[in-house]
């Protein structure tokens, strides 16, 4: 064998596994099809030297793994600016827009709480459950913005029983916006990398496992090379794109089939000062029309700038149009909702996933497949010595980066557990 463990995909999950293994005394390499390690966490600078994050960015204090490696290697943390009123669009009256938010929040305990045991619960989507349910309709609505903005696909297709059971492990009492760090989320993945040294090889896709009683053979574009066991460290979608010796049971393969790409654009807008804070607004603005829109604040020392997402059914469309016309777009959006200094941007940066080479979409696979309702577990068992791992089949805050460390410290210590005299 060529190496103990050949971990697949430098996303933080990647990451973490690899460097776990490291630790133990495994004999570890970790592959990357791209030129740079992060997975969907990815940094973009603006002109004037400004790096930014133009993927997974904003993390809470409930998140105690992305807290602790942050902390690790010295990392500043920001936290997102949050004074001053939120915007919503079409606009809503003070006090309706707080019975909606509490309204919309008791509907989420409602789906938490359900038993998904119910067979009449497996053939619902979570539009299709949110139509059942007694509640006003401004408030049915923001549930479905809701779902729309976090899991980026139209709540006529996410699998309501997934979308339960997946809102049970995102645990924070604090939003998930609370922090971020000035010198990226992507920087972190970088810190992380550097510790791997030559066990981190980038711009080596993977292609094919060969698997065999003896161990796994993995091809790559330049070659292959051998290990007693595979860790797969990339999301279900990209898990599914690759070729199998023999071929995967039908059990892994319906499990894979299941899911389906979020859906994202997302815009750092420079400005050369936070302007809508002179307003008393905090800069968070959401819109009802069209769903699948928010933006937020998100300056710093130093930088002045929003964030805006473009999520779900909205940016399968926007995907479609020329970049610049998105731009003029969000641009007349942010002038109608924070005042006419929006037209005055410095500098725009913008990372279209949808349809992304290496990830397919973000902020994470989705499972759309109604009766899949043993995907996740499936993959998560896997099929020794292949494992499965990603943000998405994590224990706790699945499609976030602290869902990846997470899921990349279960992977490793599977790994240990079946590896020979360990």
């Amino acid at each position: 064998m060529d190496y103990d463990v050949i971990v697949v995909g430098a996303g933080f999950t990647g990451l973490t596994a690899a460097t776990q293994l490291m630790k133990a005394g495994v004999n570890v390499v970790l592959l990357e099809a791209q030129e740079r390690v992060g997975g969907r966490v990815e940094a973009q600078v603006f002109e004037d030297g400004t790096a930014v994050d133009a993927g997974g960015q904003f993390f809470c204090r409930d998140m105690p793994e992305v807290v602790s490696l942050a902390r690790e290697f010295g990392r500043t943390f920001v936290k997102t600016y949050a004074e001053g009123d939120t915007t919503y669009l079409p606009e809503v009256p003070r006090g309706r827009a707080e019975a909606i938010w509490n309204g919309v929040d008791a509907l989420r305990e409602t789906m938490i709480a359900s038993d998904l045991s119910d067979p009449a619960l497996r053939t619902l989507t979570a539009y299709d459950w949110a139509q059942r349910q007694p509640v006003l309709d401004d408030i049915r609505q923001g549930f479905l913005r809701m779902v729309t903005g976090l899991w980026c696909r139209a709540p006529q297709e996410i699998a309501f029983t997934y979308l339960a059971a997946n809102d049970r492990r995102i645990t924070n009492t604090t939003s998930e916006l609370e922090l971020f760090l000035a010198g990226t989320m992507h920087a972190l993945a970088d810190d992380l990398a550097e510790t791997l040294g030559d066990r981190l090889r980038l711009g080596m896709p993977v292609t094919e496992l060969a698997i065999s009683g003896g161990g796994v053979t993995v091809m790559t574009g330049t070659g292959k090379m051998t290990a007693a066991q595979v860790v797969l460290a990339v999301p279900p979608i990209m898990a599914r794109r690759l070729s199998y010796a023999p071929a995967l049971p039908p059990h892994l393969t319906r499990a894979l089939d299941a899911w389906s790409p979020g859906m994202v654009i997302k815009l750092n807008i420079r400005f050369e000062r936070p302007f809508w804070r002179d307003r008393d607004l905090s800069g968070m603005t959401m819109w009802n029309d069209p769903q699948g829109l928010f933006a937020c604040d998100a300056s710093r020392d130093g930088y002045a700038g929003l964030i805006v997402f473009v999520s779900g059914p909205l940016a399968a469309t926007w995907h479609d149009k020329p970049a610049r016309e998105l731009e003029t777009f969000v641009i007349e959006k942010l002038a109608e909702a924070l005042g006419d200094e929006a037209r005055h941007s410095l500098d725009i940066r913008m990372r279209d996933w949808v349809d992304d080479r290496w990830s397919d979409g973000a902020y994470s696979d989705v499972i759309t497949s109604l009766d899949a309702t043993d995907a996740e577990a499936t993959l998560t068992t896997g099929m020794p010595p292949v494992h499965f791992a990603s943000s998405e089949l994590s224990p706790s805050f699945p499609g976030y980066v602290e869902g990846a460390i997470v899921a990349g410290k279960q992977v490793a210590a599977k790994v240990l557990k079946l590896s020979p005299g360990r």
